[in-house]
């Protein structure tokens, strides 16, 4: 046997599955596909990492939407305020931004990702890089290809924390469903979650709005409104303000082939003051000229957004044009694709695991993160799942392997 427990996958759900069980005395053995550990950690924490929110429980929860219930104990094990708690033994303080949002005081992910991998080592976690899993043999080791060649293991329990499938460059590829169907396994589809959406610009407009930030904007959709700010790219939208509609767009766009929100793009503004200002006499000046002059907030890729979107006779009618820039429709098309998304939602049916996510069907087998059907918007949401389910997979397996013979 080479190691009492092995763990498949280093991002944090892996990681702290590996943590859990080092905590508790098991020589664990870490394989990661990729060269190094925590390479999609690193990418979430380029801008600052969010760990996690600083919003009470009950707000919190609602984020998982569906499966809310089933992460609530969970949650409630290993939450905001653990997290918190077990970065600051780590010696990385934290704070709540303006937003609500939890960061590293030093807002980047390596320093914490480097303090992890040393008490990992310090915990005599081997961490085994290179390590591309395949499945099972027909006897039910644990097979991977490496550098050296192919390689089986066979541990007392096994935890698999494979991420979903974005970002597959950073090893979140989504090769695991392919073992785990054969394995009989039920796995919703994979789809994208926190992506933008294709609108089909045109290309003139395309290559004059591309980049180009809408800030502050009203973002509304199935009865839902944001404010915040978002971005115009070459095929569509993306940014924030979308992100936190996007698991109810992409699913309007699967279920009836449409999603149409509007943004208000002078939220400022109260109706009836945009539709007096448009009714002054435009005279000789252009439309880009009249607009603003008389409306002086609205930026010109919001401009060319309205061309963009509004018929021509609704460019000319003053009321008509007042309505779209207080509502204009967006013709979403269809979201980004998978690998583009921050995250991915879809994956392995909780109703496959027990509650401590082992595998009904695959006795010693545990899975946590990203892989399992569960999706949550920016914000910390995310990462806070992946620990969660990480924290209760490892101490599940340490359960099991410590259970009486």
């Amino acid at each position: 046997m080479d190691a009492e427990v092995a763990v498949i996958g280093a991002g944090p759900a892996g990681l702290m599955a590996a943590q859990r069980l080092a905590e508790r005395g098991h020589a664990v053995a870490l394989y990661e596909a990729q060269p190094t550990p925590g390479r999609k950690l690193l990418r979430a924490g380029k801008g600052g990492l969010n760990l996690t929110h600083g919003e009470p429980a009950e707000r919190f929860l609602t984020r998982y939407g569906a499966r809310a219930g089933r992460l609530a104990p969970l949650l409630a094990a290993f939450g905001p305020a653990e997290l918190r708690a077990w970065a600051a033994d780590l010696g990385i303080e934290t704070f709540v931004g303006s937003s609500g949002r939890v960061f590293p005081r030093v807002m980047k992910a390596a320093p914490l990702l480097r303090a992890w991998l040393g008490r990992l080592a310090d915990l005599g976690v081997t961490l085994h890089p290179r390590h591309r899993w395949l499945g099972w043999t027909e006897d039910g080791a644990l097979s991977f290809t490496t550098p050296d060649g192919p390689r089986t293991v066979r541990p007392a329990a096994t935890v698999l924390a494979l991420g979903g499938a974005s970002w597959p460059r950073l090893g979140s590829d989504g090769a695991w469903v392919g073992p785990l169907t054969a394995a009989g396994l039920a796995i919703a589809p994979l789809r994208p979650a926190n992506c933008g959406f294709d609108c089909d610009w045109s290309p003139a407009f395309a290559a004059r709005a591309a980049g180009s930030r809408l800030a502050p904007v009203t973002f509304s959709f199935a009865g839902q409104s944001r404010r915040g700010e978002l971005t115009l790219t070459a095929s569509g939208i993306e940014g924030g303000l979308v992100y936190a509609f996007a698991a109810a767009l992409r699913d309007a766009l699967e279920q009836t082939g449409a999603a149409a929100p509007t943004l208000d793009l002078l939220p400022d503004w109260p109706a009836a003051r945009v539709a007096a200002a448009l009714a002054r006499p435009r005279g000789a000046r252009s439309f880009s000229t009249f607009l603003r002059k008389v409306l002086p907030p609205l930026a010109a890729p919001a401009v060319g957004l309205l061309r963009e979107c509004l018929p021509a006779e609704a460019l000319a009618d003053p009321a008509a044009l007042a309505s779209g820039i207080k509502g204009l429709p967006l013709p979403l098309r269809r979201p980004r694709p998978l690998a583009e998304a921050i995250s991915t939602a879809g994956g392995v049916d909780f109703a496959e695991m027990d509650d401590g996510l082992m595998v009904r069907t695959r006795p010693g087998l545990f899975l946590a993160g990203e892989m399992l059907d569960w999706e949550a918007p920016t914000g910390g949401y995310l990462l806070t799942a992946c620990f969660a389910t990480g924290a209760a997979a490892g101490s599940a397996a340490a359960d099991w392997v410590e259970r009486p013979a």
